[in-house]
C-alpha cells in the first residue's frame, strides 16, 4: 500500500512501520484524554506505586540531573541514607526518562503520561519492525499484531510499572538479534540490543535473556544442517550473550552488589514441585477487560492478545507449511512458557528465585509476544487451512470458553457479558482467517478493524476497573510541602534532617528534595527496616517510615526540624491537604520557627549533629531487647558511656481503665480483650493526669493496629501510619502536667490482643544531660555533599570514636589526617571511625562499590569489539 502526496509518500514499509507506532499510541492518548489524565484534565495517571513510589523516583532524578550531580551515586533523601545505582538501574535507566527533564514540579504527571503512550508506541514500531524483518507481514495486517503486541494484556495491566514497559519496545530487537545471528551470522545487533536491555532494566532483561535460550533453541532447530554448523552457532550465541554482559557491566556488577544487601537476602531458596493453581484457570485471561485491581496483588498472568492473535497460534501448529520439526520444537517452548505460569519451580526461575510482591507472572509479556510471532508466521496471505485444522481449533477454542463460562463464579474480573463479546471476536476472526479472501483488498481493512476494535475494547475496560489519584491531590500536596521545604534550606546550608507529621507518599523526600527518613524501593538493604523496626518506627521488607520518632530518634538522627500539619476546624475540618499519619505531641519541646495555612515549621533544640565524639561502647553495642524504648534507651547509653542512661524510660500505670462491653483484666499489657456481647461495640478507656511535663509514648504491638481497632485520643482520632509489623512507640502527651490524658480503643472485631502495649514516661533531665554531653564535640563540617563530608573534630579522651548518622556501606572511604582509615558499623547499621586524641580532620568519601571495575570491563569490551570491527574492516 502507498500513499501519495504532491510532498511526499510513504513506501509500504514506512507506512506500516507509521502506523504500527501511531495505532496504540493515538488509541492510548485518546483514551488518557477522555479519562482527563494531565495535562488534558483533572486526573492523573498516577496509581498504586507509580503514584506512591516511581513518580517520587522520577522528581529526584530530575533534581540529581539538573541541580545536584552529587546525589547520583548517594542520596540522604534515600531513608536516612542510600546508594542510589541501584534504584538507576532498576528504576530510572531508560533513556526515554529524559522527557521527564521537561517538566518540573507538579507538572511531572505530564511527563509521565508523554513517556507511557511513546512506550506503548514504541512497542508497536518495534514488533512491526520485526514483523517486515522476519515474516511476510505488511501493511495494515503487521500494523493490527504490532497493536496487539503493543497493548497486550501484560502492557495494559502493568502500565503503572513503567519502568517494566522498556522490555516491549526492546524485547522485539533483542529477538531480532538472535534470528539475525542464526540466520546470517551478524552478531552486532543482538549484542547491542542485549546489552542495551541489560543496561536499561536488568530485571526484565533477565528474562529475556532466558527466553532468548529458547529462542536459540527454536532457531537452531528451525534452521539445523549439520552438528558441525549446530556447534559453531551455539558458540557465536554463547559468545555474544557474554560479550553484551561483559559491556554492561558498568551497571550490571555494582546492583549486583546493591542487590546482595537488599532483594537477594530475599531470595527463596527451597520450593515444591505443585501447581500454584488449576492450570486452566489462565483460560479466562484471553478474554477482553479480564483485569481488576484485585488481580494485581495474586492474579494469574496477563495473557489477552485478541482473537486474530490467539487463533494464528493455534493454526501454526497444523500449518504444513512450516516444517514439523519447527511446529514441534514451537509447541515442546509453548508447553514450557504455559507450565511457567503455573508450576512453581518455573515461576521462581522466571523471577529470579523470588515470589513477587504484587504483579505476579511479570514475564508474561514474553508468553503473549511468542504467541502473536507464532500467529505472524501462519496467518500469511497464503494460508489456507483445512476442514481437520479449522474443526480442531474450533473445538479447543469452544471448550476453553465453556470452561470459563461454566466457572464464572471463580472468576470476580469476568462478567458473562465479556464471555460472549470474546467468542463473538473468535467468530468474526474464524471467519476472517478461514475465508478465501486473503487477496482482495478488503481483507486486511477487515483484519485491522476487527483486531484493532477488540484490542482497544481490552484496553479501555480493563482500565476502567482502576482508579488513580487527582492532579490535585499530587499537585496541591508536592506544592505545598515545597513551600516549606524551601524557607528552610534557604536559610539554613548546614547538613540535617526534616521530620514531619503527614505524608502522602514514604518518599516525599525524593520528591521535593530534602534528607528525610522514609522511603518505598525495591533495593532497600535489609539493615534499614530492621533498624526501623527496633527503633518503634513502622517498616516493611521494600519500605520505612520515620512517622513515630521521639526526642531521642529525632535528636540522634540529625532530626533538626520538623513539619507539623495544622487540624482545620469547622466546615474544613478533615479536609487538609496534608494526609496525618503521626501524633507528636513531643514537638511541645520544639520551637515554632515558621507557619502557613496548612503546617508549622519546627526547629529541633536538640538535634545532634551530623557526627559527633561518642564513647567506644557505641562499636559494640548488640542489641538484646524487643523494646523500642529499651532500645532506644541502650543506645544513648552506648554514645555517652553512662550506664545510668538505661533507665531513661520508666514504664508508667494507667491511673483509671474503664471497660465497655469486654470482660475486666488486672494487667493491661499483653492483655487479650474480649467482647461480652459480639453484636456490641466494645471499648477500653485508659486515663492518665501526669505528673510531671515529661513527654509520654505508648508502645503498640503489630496487633494494635488500626485493622483490628480505633484509637481516640484526647477526643480526636490518633494519627498513626496504619502499616507496621513490628512494636512502635506513640507520641502520647507532653508538657501536660495535671492534664487529663485519655485514649479510648473500639473494638473493631470480637477480640484484641493488646500485645507489647505499655505507657512510657521519658525522663527529660536524663535525656538532656546526655544531649549537651555529646554536642560538646561536634564534627564540624567545612564541606559537605550528598557523597563528601570533610571537617574538624576534637577529642579529649584517648578511644573515643566518631560516631555519625550515616548508614553503614563498604562505598563509604575515610581519611583521618589525611591518612587512610577504617570505617565501623555501629547498631549494624552507621558509620563509626576510631579517632587520636586531639584535634583531627576527617573526611568520608562514597563511590560505589564495583563501579570501577564494571567500568574497566564495560570499556576494555567495548575496546576490543571496536579494534575487531576496525581491523575487519580494514581487511575488506
Amino acid at each position: 500500500m502507498q500513499f501519495h502526496n504532491r510532498r511526499w509518500h510513504l513506501s509500504p514499509r514506512q507506512f506500516t512501520l507509521l502506523g504500527a507506532f501511531l495505532t496504540p499510541f493515538i488509541l492510548m492518548t485518546a483514551y488518557f484524554i477522555y479519562r482527563q489524565m494531565s495535562p488534558f484534565g483533572s486526573s492523573s495517571l498516577l496509581t498504586v506505586d507509580l503514584g506512591q513510589q516511581y513518580i517520587d523516583f522520577f522528581a529526584y532524578m530530575r533534581r540529581a540531573l539538573l541541580h545536584d550531580p552529587s546525589s547520583i551515586f548517594y542520596s540522604f533523601a534515600n531513608g536516612l541514607g542510600g546508594e542510589m545505582l541501584g534504584t538507576w538501574a532498576y528504576y530510572l535507566l531508560s533513556p526515554l526518562n529524559w522527557i521527564l527533564l521537561l517538566c518540573p514540579g507538579a507538572s511531572l504527571t505530564t511527563g509521565v503520561f508523554f513517556l507511557t503512550v511513546i512506550k506503548y508506541g514504541l512497542a508497536g514500531l518495534a514488533f512491526a519492525w520485526l514483523l517486515l524483518k522476519t515474516t511476510q507481514q505488511s501493511g495494515l495486517k503487521a500494523i493490527t499484531l504490532a497493536t496487539a503486541y503493543a497493548l497486550m494484556g501484560w502492557s495494559i495491566a502493568n502500565q503503572l510499572n513503567i519502568m517494566w514497559l522498556d522490555a516491549a519496545y526492546l524485547l522485539p530487537l533483542v529477538f531480532y538479534g538472535v534470528y539475525l545471528l542464526m540466520t546470517t551470522g551478524k552478531w552486532r545487533t543482538y549484542v547491542v540490543w542485549l546489552a542495551l536491555s541489560l543496561i536499561v532494566n536488568y530485571y526484565m532483561a533477565y528474562m529475556i535473556c532466558l527466553f532468548m535460550i529458547l529462542t536459540f533453541i527454536f532457531l537452531a532447530v528451525d534452521r539445523y544442517t549439520t552438528w558441525g554448523n549446530l556447534f559453531k552457532q551455539a558458540g557465536n550465541f554463547a559468545w555474544t550473550s557474554i560479550t553484551a554482559g561483559l559491556l554492561a557491566a558498568m551497571v550490571l556488577l555494582p546492583t549486583w552488589w546493591s542487590l546482595a544487601q537488599s532483594k537477594a537476602q530475599y531470595t527463596v531458596t527451597s520450593f515444591k514441585w505443585k501447581f500454584e493453581f488449576f492450570p486452566p484457570k489462565m483460560l479466562a485471561k484471553f478474554f477482553l477487560g479480564a483485569f481488576n485491581f484485585d488481580q494485581m496483588p495474586d492474579g494469574t498472568a496477563n495473557l489477552f492478545i485478541g482473537a486474530i492473535a490467539l487463533l494464528g497460534a493455534l493454526f501454526y501448529f497444523s500449518n504444513r507449511a512450516i516444517a514439523l520439526r519447527t511446529r514441534l520444537t514451537a509447541g515442546i517452548i509453548t508447553v514450557v512458557l504455559a507450565l511457567s505460569l503455573c508450576l512453581q519451580p518455573l515461576d521462581l526461575l522466571w523471577h529470579a528465585g523470588q515470589f513477587p510482591v504484587w504483579y505476579p507472572y511479570r514475564f508474561s509479556f514474553i508468553v503473549s509476544f511468542w504467541l502473536i510471532w507464532l500467529a505472524a508466521q501462519a496467518l500469511t496471505d497464503d494460508f489456507e487451512p483445512g476442514w481437520l485444522a479449522i474443526a480442531m481449533v474450533t473445538v479447543i477454542v469452544v471448550a476453553g470458553a465453556a470452561y470459563v463460562a461454566l466457572n464464572l463464579k471463580q472468576f470476580k474480573f469476568l462478567q458473562m457479558n465479556q464471555v460472549l463479546l470474546g467468542m463473538f471476536f473468535v467468530v468474526m476472526a474464524l471467519v476472517l482467517t478461514t475465508l478465501p479472501i486473503k487477496h482482495h483488498w478488503i481483507y486486511p481493512l477487515l483484519f485491522f478493524v476487527i483486531g484493532v476494535t477488540e484490542i482497544s475494547a481490552n484496553a479501555f475496560t480493563s482500565l476502567n476497573n482502576i482508579s488513580y489519584v487527582s492532579q490535585g491531590e499530587y499537585g496541591n500536596y508536592t506544592n505545598e510541602l515545597q513551600r516549606l521545604v524551601n524557607p528552610v534550606q534557604k536559610k539554613d546550608h548546614g547538613f540535617y534532617r526534616i521530620g514531619k507529621t503527614f505524608m502522602r507518599t514514604k518518599g516525599d523526600a525524593f520528591q521535593t528534595g530534602f534528607n528525610g527518613g522514609g522511603v518505598f524501593s525495591s533495593v532497600l538493604p535489609k539493615a534499614v527496616p530492621t533498624f526501623y523496626g527496633n527503633t518503634g518506627n513502622p517498616d516493611g521488607d521494600g519500605f520505612v517510615a520515620y512517622s513515630n520518632g521521639t526526642l531521642v530518634t529525632d535528636a540522634l538522627l540529625n532530626m533538626k526540624y520538623y513539619f507539623q500539619d495544622k487540624p482545620l476546624s469547622g466546615a474544613l475540618s478533615g479536609s487538609s491537604m496534608l494526609p496525618a499519619t503521626a501524633n507528636k505531641a513531643d514537638l511541645a519541646d520544639y520551637d515554632p520557627v515558621g507557619t502557613d495555612h496548612w503546617a508549622t515549621t519546627y526547629k529541633n533544640p536538640y538535634a545532634l549533629p551530623l557526627g559527633y565524639a561518642a564513647d567506644s561502647q557505641i562499636l559494640s553495642l548488640k542489641n538484646k531487647t524487643a523494646d523500642p524504648a529499651q532500645y532506644q534507651a541502650n543506645w544513648l547509653a552506648a554514645l555517652t558511656g553512662n550506664s545510668a542512661d538505661k533507665r531513661l524510660y520508666t514504664a508508667e500505670n494507667f491511673d483509671q481503665v474503664t471497660f465497655n462491653n469486654i470482660n475486666q483484666q488486672t494487667k493491661i499489657t499483653g492483655a487479650i480483650l474480649q467482647k461480652k456481647n459480639l453484636l456490641k461495640p466494645g471499648s477500653i478507656t485508659l486515663t492518665i493526669k501526669p505528673t510531671t511535663n515529661d513527654p509520654y509514648y505508648l508502645t503498640f504491638g503489630s496487633t494494635v493496629n488500626p485493622d483490628n481497632a480505633t484509637f481516640v485520643l484526647n477526643g480526636k482520632a490518633l494519627n498513626q501510619y496504619k502499616t507496621y509489623r513490628n512494636t512502635i512507640l506513640v507520641s502520647a502527651a507532653d508538657h501536660a502536667k495535671g492534664q487529663t490524658i485519655k485514649l479510648t480503643i473500639n473494638l473493631k472485631k470480637g477480640s484484641l490482643w493488646l500485645e507489647n502495649f505499655t505507657l512510657y514516661r521519658l525522663n527529660t533531665g536524663t535525656f538532656k544531660t546526655a544531649i549537651a554531653q555529646l554536642k560538646q564535640h561536634p564534627w564540624q563540617l567545612s564541606k559537605h555533599t550528598s557523597r563528601y563530608f570533610s571537617g574538624q573534630i576534637t577529642t579529649t579522651k584517648a578511644g573515643e570514636v566518631l560516631n555519625t548518622s550515616i548508614p553503614y556501606s563498604s562505598g563509604w572511604h575515610a581519611t583521618v589526617n589525611g591518612k587512610a582509615a577504617k570505617t565501623y558499623k555501629t547498631l549494624n547499621m552507621f558509620t563509626a571511625l576510631k579517632l587520636p586524641k586531639g584535634r583531627n580532620t576527617v573526611t568520608l568519601s562514597y563511590w560505589p562499590p564495583l563501579l570501577n571495575l564494571g567500568l574497566l570491563i564495560s570499556g576494555l569490551t567495548l575496546i576490543v569489539l571496536t579494534g575487531g570491527w576496525w581491523l575487519s574492516h580494514r581487511r575488506h
